[in-house]
């Protein structure tokens, strides 16, 4: 099985949005939070279990860091087994 890589540029304000909408999605696997230089701020692994009061540290620590930074780069892993499935579902 083999992992599915998406990278996306947001500014510092919305970091902390996306984490959440990535998160919501329920297909991905770890986020991955670096500058535009690819230096890794914070590796978050998503659990299923994952919500809620686990998940808020999480945000404000990627917050934090957000407003001191003013681009950044979330590197998103899926596993591509459950994307294929939700793009089947999709089909119908």
């Amino acid at each position: 099985m083999e992992d599915l890589k998406n990278e996306f540029k947001v500014k510092s304000e919305e970091v902390v949005e996306k984490v959440k909408e990535l998160i919501h999605e329920g297909n991905v696997r770890r986020v991955i939070i670096k500058d535009e230089d690819g230096k890794v701020y914070f590796e978050i692994p998503v659990t299923i279990g994952v919500v809620g009061a686990l998940l808020m540290p999480w945000l404000v620590a990627v917050g934090a860091v957000a407003a001191m930074v003013t681009s950044m780069k979330i590197e998103v892993i899926r596993n591509e087994e459950t994307e294929k499935q939700s793009s089947e579902g999709k089909k119908d």
